[in-house]
């Protein structure tokens, strides 16, 4: 493709347009149905009551998605001397140029209000010596604007706090174990509900419809596709792969964010990994590889507290300089007292390693931690699909561009959500009834997934190459080929993983440029060729169709 062009072709064809299951054998129906639990859906949920019944539906437990495991905090321009737009440079910044300004300008404005509001619902935040909430600084923030509670475990106790309010509100119905399947569209394609499938009892054990006159995806991100990330279990794409099965856009998906500091569990570790959050280095912890140099001297001029990626990629060229499988978080310095105050979330996920950070360093490689990019929206959450909405990590709003400032997903959770329920209570269409779906459904088998996550790992991680990517093409195209035909939550799973892992690997493909998470081996440099947002469908055939967007 010649730079800058418009279109970019098509790749791994015979991806699913539906998946493989039975009838539905029950139904039910509201206003609007939120799909997730984290930070985004709950918030959704509490705000979209004024236009109507709510429909909560949730993978797991009410409490059981990724928001309980955010450490860092909240960024919001609350200090003294702090600004929105001063917020707004430093996302600015870390986006390392593809971030949507106007998209930025409404989350650093309307940001500090929400955080208040969270507060008003009973979230409790860390406190200086004289009251005030206590701010600390991640990398990439040029002020100390990060809001913490229990240390380092504020994303449990926002998730407590909204969780609290949703039970406590009538016109709120929440369905656990319940895993979204299909997007349902009436004949002039708008959203007009989902099929599920609920583990339970009754009438909820099985394949079901809900109907809705609004769908609100906030499933969270796609972190499994990977062998190694801090993600949780429930983490499959499920809300990105049914967009794309629905025909909606998705945006951004190779800009995946490999955090710098995940517990290393050893060699042979698979799946969810602890976090060690950045805010350690934020008080004073320091990167050393195994033989004790410091591995960001002379890297970047805010040495340890540097972005994301530049820290993820420093460190995965000094372990391939070494032939080493991890480095070290020096956190001693910080004493006894600052590590089990300050970080006991930390403390208690390296000792059940058999790891003291008080006497010892921590080992710790990068890890699948965030999705940048995702359903594409506008600045209300609405998708290319009439009637359907998404926020939180599933989303692309543009905000984070091509690299997340540390600590602003939880805030665009709070801050779209809520523009979101601002759209929906202006006015829902009159309900309608869904049509059946002419195309031919299909899944693959769960065997492939963990062949497909060491391919994703190996090749789409955070060092990429064309010679890479080719190869995990290979293998995402070789598992799209093979089918199931026993329907159940392992294998709508696999495929979700199959069909997000090739949107992504595809965008990755086309951008040959390094810029924020994403770095090209073969094109060590950003390109203004590509300062633009790689936009993917899927067409009727279940080929991939990719093009460049320019970003003014």
């Amino acid at each position: 493709m010649a730079a800058g062009a418009m279109t970019a072709g098509a790749s791994t064809t015979g991806l699913p347009r539906r998946l493989l299951a039975g009838e539905p054998g029950w139904s039910t129906s509201a206003d609007v149905i939120v799909v997730g639990s984290g930070v985004a859906g709950l918030t959704a949920a509490l705000h979209a009551r004024g236009a109507g019944k709510v429909l909560l539906v949730t993978k797991a437990l009410l409490d059981d998605g990724s928001t309980r495991w955010a450490q860092g905090g909240i960024a919001a321009a609350l200090g003294p001397g702090d600004t929105p737009d001063q917020h707004r440079r430093d996302t600015l910044t870390a986006g390392v140029g593809l971030c949507d300004e106007a998209a930025v300008r409404v989350l650093v404005t309307e940001g500090p209000p929400a955080v208040r509001e969270l507060i008003a619902l009973g979230a409790v935040f860390d406190k200086d010596p004289v009251g005030a909430i206590a701010l600390t600084r991640e990398g990439g923030h040029l002020r100390d604007r990060v809001a913490h509670a229990g240390g380092d475990a504020t994303g449990a106790e926002v998730s407590r706090a909204l969780v609290a309010a949703v039970r406590a509100a009538p016109d709120i119905e929440v369905v656990e174990h319940a895993l979204v399947l299909d997007l349902l569209r009436t004949a002039d394609g708008r959203a007009c509900g989902i099929t599920l499938h609920v583990l339970g009892e009754g009438q909820r054990d099985g394949v079901g419809a809900a109907l809705a006159r609004a769908v609100v995806l906030a499933t969270g991100g796609m972190g499994q596709v990977f062998s190694s990330t801090t993600n949780p279990a429930v983490s499959t794409g499920d809300g990105v792969a049914l967009a794309l099965r629905a025909g909606a856009e998705v945006a951004d998906l190779e800009f995946v964010q490999f955090h710098p500091t995940a517990l290393w569990l050893g060699a042979d570790s698979r799946g969810q990994q602890p976090l060690v959050s950045e805010a350690m280095r934020g008080e004073g912890a320091v990167l050393l590889d195994l033989g004790g140099r410091r591995v960001m001297e002379g890297v970047h001029e805010l040495g340890d507290l540097a972005p994301r990626d530049v820290v993820a990629k420093a460190i995965t060229k000094r372990m391939q300089e070494r032939g080493e499988d991890h480095v070290l978080l020096d956190a001693r310095g910080l004493g006894r007292d600052v590590l089990e105050h300050r970080f006991p979330t930390i403390m208690a996920s390296c000792r059940e390693a058999g790891v003291d950070p008080v006497t010892e360093p921590i080992p710790v490689a990068p890890a699948a931690h965030y999705a940048s990019g995702g359903v594409r929206t506008d600045l209300v959450g609405r998708t290319s699909v009439p009637g359907l909405y998404a926020c939180g990590e599933v989303a692309c709003t543009g905000v984070h561009g091509a690299n997340r400032l540390a600590s602003n997903s939880l805030l665009e959770g709070l801050v779209f959500a809520s523009r979101i329920a601002g759209d929906l209570v202006q006015g829902l269409p009159e309900a309608a009834d869904p049509v059946a779906g002419k195309t031919p459904a299909g899944l693959v088998p769960t065997v492939v997934r963990e062949e497909c996550a060491r391919a994703m790992t190996e090749g789409a991680g955070v060092v990429r190459s064309a010679a890479s990517l080719e190869s995990t093409a290979k293998a995402l195209e070789s598992a799209a080929s093979q089918q199931a035909t026993e329907a159940m939550p392992e294998t709508w799973e696999a495929t979700n993983l199959v069909t997000v892992s090739a949107a992504l690997v595809a965008a990755a493909r086309l951008r040959e440029e390094t810029r924020g998470c994403h770095w090209r081996e073969d094109f060590p440099e950003p390109s203004d060729a590509w300062r633009g947002r790689l936009v993917s469908t899927l067409d009727e055939a279940g080929a991939l169709q990719t093009r460049l967007e320019p970003v003014s």
